[in-house]
């Protein structure tokens, strides 16, 4: 059962009712029908058994039970996957026949959205309307981007001092280990699998134990197009156990994390202590969203919001650190409340619903301590701060004004649907206060002075900067963040490169007039 609503909250009442059926929740419509690990090519059982059940969020029931991996399950899936890469045909394909192959994957996607649509909303809780709209077609587009780019992957020739010429291979790093998380269960999956496929890695990859349905699913449509056994290899599991196994195997060569900042610690110590495997980390954030008084309210207002509380906060980019400039602040905060009060909580399967549950039960309570954190602080809790309904992991959109930038909500990832309004006066105090936090994965700012969105943009510590806008971008935009939010980084041709080895050939010349 979801928690009671907090208790002791100054904020506004809120209008939210949970927009539900008649009926209570909606029948999803799909079945479930992979659950076992995809290992080789084929669906087996764990080697010990073991299984665990993975609960929808709308009503906390169990949705079906999956098989657990253990460190056995992994050692066969990486020997499938090293087998694969070593003698398998993969990596010795031409890139254009390899494409083929991934574009052809990228269209089966699309063929069978409703069915992974649906499958994403249950297990996840995400807004069916948005994974039509965004998750699947976007997964198809960067499978697309990327298996454009298989035959296209090259070296160069060097001309060198003296009689001798150089060239240089990029060549398949080998065998893969991706670890996603649960908030884009979707999109992360395509996220990692498209350049390592598309430059003839072979992969091991976990799916997030909240959200294995749709991993698994697309594991069987790999099979319809043709990648060939151990190329592709899935496995549903705990961190603790299958993300720790595949950090330290020696048979991997290459790992890449989207994850928190804690969890990354562990992946890159385990990557060191073992074989120094290359490591990929895609961390948290606590991303600034800087309002300059020149910039129209109304649209702040819509980008702000956007930037807050999409995916019900549940995304390490998200702008949940408002910093607005004086002389608009209390028109912003007037305008940020009316717009909020819109935002339609319920239901993801019913059409219109923007906001959804939470993900677990553990997510939620967490949500629920920073915003008492936020008010034991001295924040002024303006609106939200509850959860809703009898069941399910619903917690209303909310606001805290008076933030310092000392305080837990303004430091601390929270992964939920909070949003801090910060006051400010000048551009060198909010570029100070900005880069205030250990992390620096996005930002954004609103102005239009060119010479202030150049200064503002130069200045901020992080990987991604949006000028008027927000999650604007593509499967082409490289992401990645500066200080504690990761290393390296992913998407666009860089997230190509990161599954790339770069070998040096160099040969002697016969002597030439032209040398």
């Amino acid at each position: 059962m979801a928690s009671p609503k907090s208790n002791g909250s100054e904020a506004q009442a809120g209008p939210w009712k949970l927009v539900m059926e008649d009926g209570g929740p909606i029948k999803p419509p799909v079945t479930v029908k992979y659950t076992k690990l995809f290992i080789n090519g084929e669906f087996v059982d764990s080697v010990s058994g073991k299984t665990f059940e993975t609960f929808d969020p709308r009503t906390e029931e169990v949705i079906t039970s999956v098989s657990e991996a253990t460190s056995e399950d992994v050692d066969l899936a990486v020997k499938a996957a090293r087998a694969a890469f070593d003698h398998g045909p993969w990596p010795r394909m031409s890139g254009q026949v390899r494409g083929r192959i991934l574009h052809k994957y990228a269209d089966l996607l699309l063929q069978h959205s409703d069915e992974i649509a649906a499958l994403e909303t249950w297990d996840s809780g995400k807004p069916l309307d948005m994974v039509k709209m965004l998750d699947v077609p976007g997964s198809s587009n960067i499978m697309h981007y990327y298996a454009g780019y298989a035959d296209k992957i090259h070296g160069l020739t060097l001309k060198m001092s003296g009689q001798y010429q150089g060239y240089t291979l990029h060549e398949p790093i080998g065998v893969c280990g991706q670890i996603i998380p649960w908030n884009y269960p979707l999109l992360m999956f395509f996220s990692k699998i498209s350049p390592a496929l598309a430059c003839g890695c072979t992969v091991v990859i976990k799916s997030a134990e909240q959200t294995p349905l749709t991993a698994l699913y697309c594991a069987h449509l790999s099979r319809e197009v043709g990648i060939p056994p151990g190329v592709l290899n899935v496995l549903s599991g705990f961190g603790e156990t299958t993300s720790a196994s595949i950090s330290k195997h020696m048979d991997i060569d290459k790992i890449s994390l989207t994850g928190s900042t804690e969890v990354g610690r562990l992946v890159m110590e385990a990557a060191a202590r073992s074989n120094l495997k290359d490591v990929t980390l895609e961390l948290g954030g606590k991303s600034p969203l800087i309002i300059m008084d020149d910039f129209d309210i109304d649209e702040a207002v819509d980008i702000a919001h956007s930037a807050a509380y999409i995916n019900m906060g549940q995304i390490c980019m998200a702008g949940s650190r408002i910093f607005v400039q004086e002389n608009v602040y209390d028109e912003f905060v007037k305008k940020i409340i009316k717009r909020v009060h819109k935002q339609v909580v319920g239901d993801p399967f019913k059409q219109g619903v923007q906001h959804g549950p939470q993900i677990e039960k553990v997510q939620f309570e967490k949500i629920l301590k920073y915003i008492q954190y936020g008010k034991d602080d001295g924040a002024k809790l303006l609106i939200g701060g509850n959860s809703l309904g009898e069941k399910g992991f619903y917690i209303e959109p909310t606001i805290f004004v008076d933030v310092e930038d000392n305080m837990r909500i303004a430091q601390e990832e929270i992964f939920g649907p909070v949003m801090s309004i910060l006051k400010f006066k000048t551009i060198e105090e909010v570029i100070e206060r900005g880069n205030k936090t250990i992390y620096g994965l996005v930002a954004g700012v609103l102005t239009h002075n060119i010479n202030t969105t150049n200064r503002i943009a130069r200045s901020l510590r992080a990987g991604r900067i949006w000028i008027n806008c927000y999650y604007a971008g593509s499967f082409n935009c490289p992401l990645g963040g500066y200080k504690m939010s990761g290393i390296g980084r992913e998407l666009g041709l860089a997230g190509l490169e990161s599954y790339l080895q770069v070998k040096c050939v160099i040969t002697p010349l016969q002597e030439s007039p032209w040398l």
